[in-house]
Order: C-alpha cells, then sequence, then structure tokens
C-alpha cells in the first residue's frame, strides 16, 4: 500500500518523455511535492479526444487530481481517504472502483519517490523508495471524474496494489501479522510499471488489465531508510511551593488563632 509518496514535478521528465511542454512555472524543487490521501497530484493518461482522429490532439496529457479515488456517490473529497489505494484482486467488483475498471481509465502516477514503514525493527520506520537509476517510478493508476456538491468536475486517482509477500523488498514493509506465517501475510506494494508497457497501459481494454499487475524488480529499486526524528524530552514539571495561610489582618497582636 502507498499512502505517501512524491510527486514528479520535474517539467523535463513529461518533455522528455510524453512529449508534454509544461508551463514555466510547473517545477517544484526536487524532494518537495510531497503528496497524502485526497491532495492535489499530477497523473498521465490519453486525452478522451484523442479517439476523434484529430491528429492535432497530442498522444498525452497531464492533469492535476485528487489522490483517492471519488465514485459518483461519494459525498465530499475526504472519502478519498479510503480509496488511494485499489487492490488488484478486489478492484473489478467493489462498489467504490468497479466503474473505473470497467471503463479502463487507465493512467500513469508518475512518482520521484514513495514511501513504506519498515517493520522489521519492531516499530514503523519511514523507508523512501526510488529507481535505483534516478528515474521516475510509474505507478499504474485507475482516474475518475467526480462532480463537487458545487457542480464543478474534478480529477481522482487511486494506485493499483498486489501481493508482495514474495517481494524480495516490499514484503518486510508494513506490519506483520504474528499469527500468520510469512508466505499469508498479504503485504501489498503498488504496480510500478516498466517504461517500456506506459503507453500499453494506457491503451488496454478492462479484459487485459490484469495482465499488468505484476511485481517490480527489487534490483531496480532504491531502499532508504529515513526515520522519524526523536521527540525532544518534555522538560520536568516545576511545582511551585505551596504559600502559607494568610494571617487575618484584624487579629490583635499575639493572640492565637483558631482552627
Amino acid at each position: 500500500m502507498c499512502s505517501h509518496y512524491i510527486s514528479e514535478r520535474r517539467r523535463a521528465y513529461y518533455l522528455r518523455h510524453y512529449g508534454i511542454v509544461l508551463p514555466a512555472d510547473w517545477e517544484a524543487p526536487r524532494g518537495s511535492a510531497h503528496v497524502y490521501p485526497t491532495q492535489l497530484a499530477p497523473i498521465v493518461r490519453r486525452p478522451g479526444e484523442r479517439s476523434s482522429g484529430d491528429e492535432a490532439v497530442p498522444d498525452f496529457e497531464v492533469v492535476m487530481a485528487h489522490f483517492g479515488l471519488l465514485p459518483g456517490f461519494a459525498k465530499d473529497i475526504r472519502y478519498g481517504v479510503r480509496t488511494y489505494n485499489a487492490r488488484s484482486e478486489t478492484v473489478a467488483s467493489l462498489p467504490s472502483f468497479k466503474n473505473a475498471w470497467a471503463k479502463a481509465r487507465h493512467c500513469i502516477v508518475p512518482c520521484e519517490a514513495i514511501y513504506e514503514p519498515d517493520w522489521r525493527s519492531g516499530t514503523h520506520v519511514p523507508t523512501r523508495f526510488e529507481a535505483a537509476n534516478d528515474e521516475t517510478l510509474g505507478v499504474a493508476g485507475l482516474w475518475q471524474p467526480w462532480r463537487t456538491p458545487s457542480g464543478e468536475w474534478v480529477d481522482s486517482f487511486a494506485m493499483l496494489t498486489i501481493n508482495a509477500d514474495a517481494h524480495p523488498l516490499m514484503k518486510h514493509m508494513h506490519r506483520p501479522n504474528p499469527e500468520l506465517p510469512p508466505e499469508m501475510q498479504d503485504k501489498r506494494m503498488v504496480v510500478i510499471l516498466p517504461e517500456a508497457q506506459y503507453a500499453e497501459w494506457l491503451d488496454a481494454p478492462a479484459q487485459q488489465s490484469m495482465e499488468f499487475m505484476n511485481h517490480y524488480a527489487a534490483e531496480r529499486l532504491a531502499m532508504t531508510a529515513e526515520p522519524l526524528p526523536a521527540k525532544a524530552p518534555k522538560a520536568a514539571k516545576v511545582v511551585a511551593p505551596r504559600k502559607a495561610p494568610k494571617v487575618p489582618k484584624d487579629l490583635p497582636p499575639d493572640e492565637p488563632m483558631l482552627f
């Protein structure tokens, strides 16, 4: 599973791989575009007008979409905190995803890096995964248009995931279930596409979508632990000394107080 990644915002990437020329102010500093569920991020897909045969229509387009697929029945953007990943085993039947899957609304989610929690030490250690050759990771996704309560149309997307119990790296991610053997943990990983399959994935009909649900070779990934900084110890609480009870001013000198 993946709920945190860094989106690819380098203009040169989109120009080199898709022939897309982006505005000069598009590019963000490397490592700065962290994305979490419901936030906006770029995805790549085929333009809807491409089937018209108009040669002026480009082969690819990049659009901003909300991370977390929003089906038509979603009431608000917050629904996306439950739908940012789509399990390949159930994507065709779950109400949230089945429409996008049946219509083959395929997209590519360009990632500078993705983050997963490493639990081998017994605690959560955020771990960064990026391409070993410093290229961009292209994650297979599904996109879905959604109409906001105010009537505006926006795009949304989910990353597809597969079982990772046998993957050399991803099998160590996420909290293990001590009651299950290693081969039955149902660890998850996103579907990272080889670059040679980008166009094929975008064009594939729904009947062929499962052919792309494969592991990405471990040797093509670079893995770096990025543990959270240790919390500073809390300062000792200073207890102020109790004040002595006040003596009424109207008592005569040396007269004892009765309690």
